[in-house]
């Protein structure tokens, strides 16, 4: 049976402080959680009924194992995630000060094992039979994940749904200048694009958000989502329909994983077959709900906790 979503790109361990409002160098505890933007928004979508996978690779050691344990926990296929011998698992530290900053610190050196991912060891027609196929920018930015990233694309040849995710982290890139020309190849095989409005800008070079959305349905793409901050979100689509919604009103504790909500959300609305403005709102009410909690995978909501915070106007 084909997946409804498979996910490829980042996995890690989350190291979040158990205190909030204190630096690093005075935090006394940490929790661990599992972490990564393309395996959380694979767990978010799961947690609403979906059947995920992800497509990532860890490093041969005990942290590697806790992703896997993880990973089954929560209900997501981990056939795909595969150890890289020599390679340490990353872990990401982060600082909480409520409400809009949350500086995250990423040990990925020598090199992240997810960017060690091979084309050759693709599952290439799992890949084109999934609903969803979902890549990340951070995916392009370095060899050989690049080539494999781009292969996967180019075999889906947007079979169903291809989101890239344009998660732009301008630290993973030897040199960020170059980042362009492979955005545009990758929204060449992609229907839906999403980012916010650093990672439009990255893509398209423009970014005021409808014009930046009208530059990615020109680079290919059949829906643009533009995540607007405290703006809300924008989407339009190649048949001219548009939603402008809102964010949901919440008491942010960790904005961190709000944006793996809200895409596991949106791969939900879309394989319900939803109209854009009730995926957004249904979206948002995702990445509220995370915003509200310490956590990123472990705090993903469920379809019950996402309808009690639409029809309440705000996560209580």
């Amino acid at each position: 049976m084909a997946y409804d979503l498979i996910t490829m790109g980042r996995i890690g361990v989350d190291l979040y402080p158990l205190q909030t409002g204190v630096p690093l160098p005075q935090v006394t505890s940490f929790g661990k959680f599992l972490g990564g933007s393309a395996t959380n928004v694979a767990v978010a979508a799961s947690r609403l009924g979906r059947r995920t996978a992800v497509i990532t690779r860890t490093g041969d050691d005990p942290f590697g194992t806790y992703l896997h344990e993880a990973l089954q926990g929560f209900g997501v296929d981990d056939r795909w995630v595969t150890p890289v011998p020599g390679l340490p698992t990353p872990v990401t530290f982060c600082e909480i000060f409520p409400p809009d900053d949350f500086p995250l610190y990423f040990y990925r050196q020598p090199k992240a094992p997810d960017l060690e991912i091979d084309a050759h060891e693709l599952d290439l027609d799992a890949i084109r039979e999934a609903s969803i196929f979902w890549v990340t920018g951070t995916g392009l930015s370095e060899e050989p994940s690049r080539t494999a990233t781009l292969a996967a694309l180019a075999h889906r040849a947007k079979a169903g749904t291809t989101v890239f995710d344009l998660d732009w982290r301008p630290m993973f890139w030897s040199d960020p200048a170059t980042a362009r020309p492979f955005y545009e190849e990758a929204l060449r095989h992609t229907t839906v694009a999403v980012g916010n409005l650093d990672e439009v800008e990255v893509a398209t070079g423009v970014r005021e958000p409808h014009a930046a959305a009208r530059a990615l349905l020109d680079a290919g793409v059949e829906l643009a989502v533009v995540k607007q901050g405290p703006k809300g979100v924008l989407a339009v689509n190649s048949r001219g329909e548009s939603a402008e919604v809102p964010p949901l009103p919440v008491n942010v504790l960790n904005g961190l994983g709000a944006g793996d909500a809200f895409g596991g959300s949106l791969c939900h609305g879309l394989l319900n077959g939803w109209n854009l403005e009730k995926i957004m709102r249904h979206a948002n009410a995702a990445g509220a709900i995370v915003a509200s909690r310490l956590e990123c995978s472990s705090a993903m909501p469920t379809p019950d906790e996402i309808d009690s915070a639409i029809a309440a106007g705000a996560v209580k």
